[in-house]
């Protein structure tokens, strides 16, 4: 497979939910795709069907129309063994801290589990998951510390190390920050900004949040009622935006000291 062919490709797709009469499309035609490295952010309000897409491409819905491929390779229909082989190699960061982790297990074990499943021994896994909890910012003991011991912005810091167990090549990021307190947010996004450059990750930042995507994204798409309204490079798109739409969202993204991720600065990151 070549170096330019895009992780992710998204073609056409079609998404229904129920059946005959009841059916109701969620997303239709949507197309787009996500190179190595790079992100692309999945923009728009409520029931946009911007979730339906990441649940789409993680293959946790069927596709009624077009295709979506991974490295070249569909993701639907598949056998049991290219499953397993996806899971490895592509990941999620949820929503909700709180709901994400099993609240009867330590970290420790909530981080390894992924890992052990794809054939990962003892020993890796837990080496593995103390590196990690040091990269998200936390110490060591957090590993055999429970969920409920930890505020939100450090859950979303252990769920971020726990989609990297597998050392995976693409992430589908759920709304990853909208759950938590602004000043929270931005500790939480500044980390995932410097692990997407460090790791070379491709991600699919899905966000009802203008501000939070242009800090991260590379090429935004804008989504209204399951169609794509808008879409191109992230400045471009905020500089000079075609759709009324889209400029109806900008309206509301503040601007005064807002600063490309590429030629600004990252603060220190915290804790919280």
């Amino acid at each position: 497979m070549s170096d330019t062919t895009p992780v992710l490709e998204v073609r056409d797709i079609r998404v229904d939910y129920g059946a005959g009469r009841k059916r109701s499309t969620a997303v239709e035609g949507v197309g787009f795709e996500v190179r190595r490295g790079r992100t692309l952010g999945l923009v728009g309000e409520s029931g946009s069907g911007k979730t339906t897409i990441g649940m789409a491409v993680l293959g946790l819905v069927p596709v009624a129309a077009g295709e979506i491929r991974f490295l070249g390779q569909p993701v639907h229909d598949v056998s049991a063994k290219r499953r397993r082989e996806l899971g490895k190699v592509r990941q999620v960061i949820f929503q909700d801290p709180y709901s994400s982790l099993d609240p009867l297990r330590t970290i420790g074990y909530s981080l390894m589990e992924p890992a052990r499943f794809h054939g990962m021994t003892a020993d890796a896994a837990a080496s593995r998951a103390r590196e990690l909890v040091a990269t998200v910012g936390l110490d060591e003991g957090a590993l055999v510390r429970y969920p409920a011991q930890f505020s939100g912005g450090q859950r979303q810091r252990i769920a971020i190390a726990r989609a990297l167990m597998t050392d995976p090549e693409f992430i589908v990021c759920d709304e990853p920050v909208s759950a938590l307190d602004l000043s929270v947010q931005a500790d939480v996004m500044n980390l995932l900004t410097r692990l997407q450059r460090e790791l070379a990750l491709s991600l699919l930042f899905i966000s009802h949040d203008l501000a939070i995507v242009r800090q991260i994204s590379d090429e935004v798409v804008v989504l209204r009622g399951g169609r794509i309204i808008e879409s191109g490079p992230t400045e471009q798109l905020f500089a000079d935006p075609r759709e009324d739409y889209t400029r109806a969202l900008l309206e509301s993204v503040p601007q005064a000291g807002h600063a490309s991720r590429r030629s600004a600065p990252l603060p220190q990151e915290e804790t919280r």
